[in-house]
């Protein structure tokens, strides 16, 4: 381990990544002192409410610029055949909108519905974007749909966008601060990225990859090419101490699965001074704190009663099935609504201050302290 740390730092970039290293660097300028202020109780507590990443992941929203782009290769990208990689590439093949470890696509799918899917290919690499997707049948996704798509076949995709921004300033040339990452199944598809730029700028990192069985794994060989540092787990159960690790000061912990680790990494990292706790899960996330309330639709005057347990968007479209939406979690903006009057409480990561001053609501996450009018 000592021996390959030092050679790590040694090493210079590839010269295809050169560029993309520079620009890292030049990203976190921005994304550095935003992270910093995450430092605390404050992020780890957060993430029992928050929908799919910490507070201060937030970035404000993106410009829904889209591109429309061709698959040019489909392939499996673990040994059964559950998970597979598509490749898109534009059709003039000029170079696509740049992107950074932890940004994600929003892929409009041939049945019209948004999904978002993280990039896990190179990121110096702006002739292509590469996504990875699990087929789960009985899911509300679109993965599908997905594994439907072959060579050739057309998508329109956004522009990438991060709300699990990478921010390795202050860990280089650092020998008290450490990075650790920590994947589950599918989580992996973030997080490796993360990992390949830590390994390139010979940062003090670790990851964790946590999954039932080896066959289920994606990008497993990429994985293990990072060498000792890496470490698959698949003997079962493991405590969230172990999984987590060593949480000293200056530890930043980048995890990305399923809700329950989430919140058991930020029960465990609580009290831990001086460590940040990063995060992007990939199952809907629980109501907690939840009370009964009621909505009016403005045009039609029709009350809608949204139940403790039930988010508002569900109570929606129990009688306006139609109504648009896609993440479920608060991060996209697609259900986005309007509120003339009542008091929202925001529990998405997504809306900006003043997005909410005027009167912005994802009906998908956050709730109200009492009748909500909306424009709908």
């Amino acid at each position: 381990m000592a021996d390959e740390a030092t050679t790590t730092r040694t090493l210079r970039p590839p010269v295809e990544n050169e560029v993309f290293t520079e620009r890292l660097n030049r990203a976190d300028l921005i994304i550095a002192p935003l992270m910093r202020r995450m430092v605390g109780r404050g992020i780890r507590a957060a993430a029992k409410h928050s929908p799919r990443f910490g507070v201060g992941s937030h970035t404000p929203r993106a410009l829904q610029a889209t591109t429309a782009v061709r698959v040019a290769s489909r392939e499996a990208a673990s040994p059964d055949g559950s998970v597979v990689t598509l490749t898109f590439e534009r059709f003039d093949r000029g170079k696509l909108p740049e992107w950074f470890p932890g940004a994600h696509l929003d892929v409009m799918l041939p049945s019209g519905r948004r999904r978002q899917y993280s990039l896990c290919g190179e990121p110096a690499d702006r002739s292509r974007y590469r996504i990875a997707v699990r087929r789960i049948d009985d899911g509300a996704g679109g993965s599908p749909e997905v594994h439907a798509l072959n060579i050739g076949d057309t998508v329109t995709v956004s522009h990438p966008r991060n709300a699990f921004p990478f921010a390795p300033i202050g860990h280089l040339d650092s020998g008290d601060r450490r990075i650790r990452l920590v994947a589950a199944g599918i989580g992996i598809t973030p997080i490796i990225t993360m990992a390949e730029a830590a390994h390139r700028l010979g940062l003090d990192w670790s990851l964790a990859y946590l999954g039932r069985s080896l066959e289920s794994l994606a990008f497993v060989e990429r994985v293990h090419r990072l060498g000792a540092r890496a470490v698959v787990h698949t003997d079962g159960p493991l405590a969230v101490a172990d999984i987590v690790g060593d949480t000293r000061p200056g530890t930043a912990l980048y995890i990305c699965g399923p809700g329950p680790l989430i919140e058991e990494a930020a029960d465990l990292t609580l009290d831990a001074d001086g460590v940040e706790m990063h995060f992007e899960r990939f199952t809907l996330p629980p109501i907690r704190d939840g009370r009964p309330f009621r909505v009016i639709l403005a045009r039609s005057g029709e009350t809608i009663d949204v139940p403790a347990d039930r988010t508002m968007l569900d109570a929606i479209l129990d009688s306006h099935p139609g109504t648009v939406h896609s993440c479920r979690q608060g991060f996209c903006g697609t259900c986005r609504l309007r509120v003339l009057s009542g008091r929202p409480e925001h529990r998405d990561s997504m809306l900006a201050p003043n997005d909410r001053a005027d009167g912005a609501i994802l009906p998908c996450i956050s709730r109200a302290a009492d009748d909500l009018v909306i424009d709908l």
